[in-house]
């Protein structure tokens, strides 16, 4: 990964309202049942020790991990994080602002992680994967959400010469900038690349048309869209997967938790309001009860 790889930051980009704005005052009231209808389906009922929810914005999802002893809410946005924390407290959450291609984790010190709505948003997806893999323990559950460029939509669009690009090309298309979308055989081959296997694949959101929410409660919708997610193929406009790494999962974790991005050592000391490493002497800052591993605090 190229230190200069861009990062959609929902903050620097205006949208530290993006839960009122996207999805309270949005009507996507559809959208939020069947995507909980989805993770719930590829959720192991098995417990664990710590799940990481990448890309956990406002803690939307948070609440379905409640299997997990420990769920660590992962964002680049610190007011989406500050946000989740007023609703959803300290019990078992942690929150941690952190650039996904630099995690801030121990090697294998998490067993399962979820990404949902956040792919999307990637230039670069192997260093991605890589690194979410490598702070995963063998065994480990990763549950992923991506946007289908092999969607019904993009087909009749390109069938009728109103897009240049082929949904049917596994190379992945920015539409937008930092706006993605991908083919299905594209996200297997990088899973695989990195270790998972992929297990269930659900197609989701096919209902997902102004016209339809107009015109049936979302609840209809959702049930429609529940019975198709298993039994359509993969041309919806969002497929979930569950994939796995090999191996049997843990009954422990690795102590360490946190490592330092700078120089990956897990010799950190939490002192007030920072933890410092210990190994290169870099200081991360945490303020409302947000770890911030972003940019080193300046000395």
């Amino acid at each position: 990964m190229s230190t200069t790889t861009p990062i959609h930051d929902y903050d620097g980009n205006g949208n530290a309202t993006y839960r009122q704005d996207f999805w309270e005052n949005a009507n996507r009231d559809y959208e939020d049942r069947v995507e909980r209808i989805a993770i719930s389906r590829l959720l192991e009922p098995v417990s664990g020790k710590r799940l990481l929810e990448l890309g956990a914005g406002f803690g939307r999802l948070s609440s379905l991990y409640d299997q997990y002893d420990t769920v660590i809410l992962v964002d680049y946005s610190h007011s989406q994080l500050e946000d989740a924390r007023s609703r959803l407290g300290d019990e078992k959450y942690i929150y941690v602002a952190a650039n996904i291609y630099q995690l801030p984790f121990a090697d294998g010190s998490c067993d399962a992680a979820t990404m949902i709505r956040v792919l999307h948003h990637f230039a670069d997806v192997p260093a991605a994967f890589e690194q979410i893999r490598s702070v995963l323990s063998d065994g480990a559950l990763f549950i992923l959400e991506y946007a289908n460029k092999r969607n019904l939509k993009a087909m009749l669009r390109y069938r009728f010469g109103q897009q240049s690009w082929n949904p049917s090309d596994i190379a992945p298309i920015e539409f937008v900038k930092l706006h993605f979308d991908f083919h299905p055989d594209y996200i297997r081959q990088e899973l695989n690349t990195v270790g998972f296997t992929t297990k269930e694949e659900l197609a989701v959101s096919y209902l997902r048309l102004g016209i339809l929410k107009s015109l049936f409660p979302s609840k209809v919708l959702a049930g429609i869209d529940a019975a198709l997610q298993r039994s359509a193929g993969l041309y919806s406009p969002s497929v979930f997967t569950q994939n796995q790494l090999a191996g049997a999962r843990p009954n422990t974790l690795p102590d360490a938790f946190f490592k330092c991005p700078k120089c990956q050592s897990t010799a950190l000391q939490e002192k007030d309001v920072k933890l410092v490493c210990t190994n290169c002497h870099a200081e991360w800052g945490k303020s409302n009860g947000v770890y911030d591993f972003r940019e080193p605090l300046e000395a």
